[in-house]
């Protein structure tokens, strides 16, 4: 008797249909490889200072410093290798995405589901708040947090959870209310089980799907508004490595011809942000096969 495929098992086989999807994939595969390993294969670490030379500043790419290192990608004013530093920006981008996407997920979870199971008074409080957060551009809510707050990685990380969470609540609401007027959730009320049972058991599972997909997409959502945050010096400091930072530091040197400083960490940010897109276009069609042509 053949065994039926696991959901894990098939969202895989559908998901390698694609070949685009599976380009995505590999790319982002990679990409997660550079952040993960970066100390191991980084030809220098650019934020130590005893491995820098001024002498190796703005040198094209290809280029030779006197200790024999080749910066293959260039280095930028301060002699460090642009290469390395993608590497190392990959660490803190990638980083202050995920933790502020699943922190965020896990708020608007939380209320969403709140709003959709107690409704009234509670669901009009959350949702008039979601309202008026979603009624402001994220980055002015962003910008504003930010000169409260101050540069630093973990006040980043808060700015882009304030920015994010209602995007899930309100996503979360409208799944978890049609769930709630069907018959088993009707039944289970009745038999008086207790609502955070409701609430886990039942309700929960069904609101995960589009949740994926949405939190697949606000990943490279946050990584575009941190890396923009850090262009305009009020994000991640100066002394952590951020592919907002490194595009940062080679404006000034565009008009004299220094153009890869800025070039090749711009291109190191748009390649993650797609990598992560066609992954997410992919899980939407795999977990919505309505979608699907």
């Amino acid at each position: 008797m053949q065994r039926e495929p696991t959901a894990l098992r098939r969202i895989a086989a559908e998901f390698g249909g694609s070949r685009l999807a599976l380009s995505g994939l590999a790319l982002l595969a990679l990409i997660l490889f550079a952040a993960l390993f970066a100390p191991l294969i980084s030809p220098q670490n650019p934020y130590d200072l005893a491995q820098l030379d001024v002498l190796d500043s703005r040198l094209p790419p290809g280029a030779s410093s006197g200790n024999g290192l080749t910066f293959w990608l260039g280095s930028d004013g301060q002699g460090r290798d642009i290469l390395s530093g993608i590497f190392y920006g990959l660490r803190i981008s990638l980083m202050v995405g995920v933790a502020s996407t699943l922190c965020a997920l896990i708020i608007g979870l939380a209320m969403g589901l709140c709003a959709a199971y107690f409704g009234g008074r509670t669901d009009a409080a959350i949702m008039r708040l979601v309202d008026i957060q979603l009624s402001f551009p994220s980055i002015l809510i962003a910008l504003i947090l930010l000169a409260l707050l101050g540069q630093g990685i973990g006040k980043t990380i808060f700015a882009l959870i304030m920015v994010q969470w209602a995007y899930y609540a309100r996503t979360v609401r409208s799944t978890a209310l049609i769930e709630r007027r069907k018959e088993y959730i009707e039944a289970a009320m009745c038999l008086t089980l207790p609502p955070v049972r409701i609430v886990f058991r039942h309700l929960l599972p069904n609101c995960l799907p589009p949740l994926i997909v949405i939190a697949t997409v606000q990943v490279a959502a946050a990584i575009a508004l941190e890396a923009t945050l850090s262009y305009l010096g009020i994000g991640v400091p100066i002394t952590e490595p951020s592919l907002g930072l490194l595009i940062k530091n080679g404006f000034d040197y565009m008009l004299s011809g220094k153009y890869w400083i800025s070039f090749f960490p711009g291109i190191a940010l748009v390649l993650t942000i797609v990598s992560i897109n066609l992954v997410a276009d992919r899980l939407r069609d795999v977990l919505n096969p309505r979608l699907q042509q």
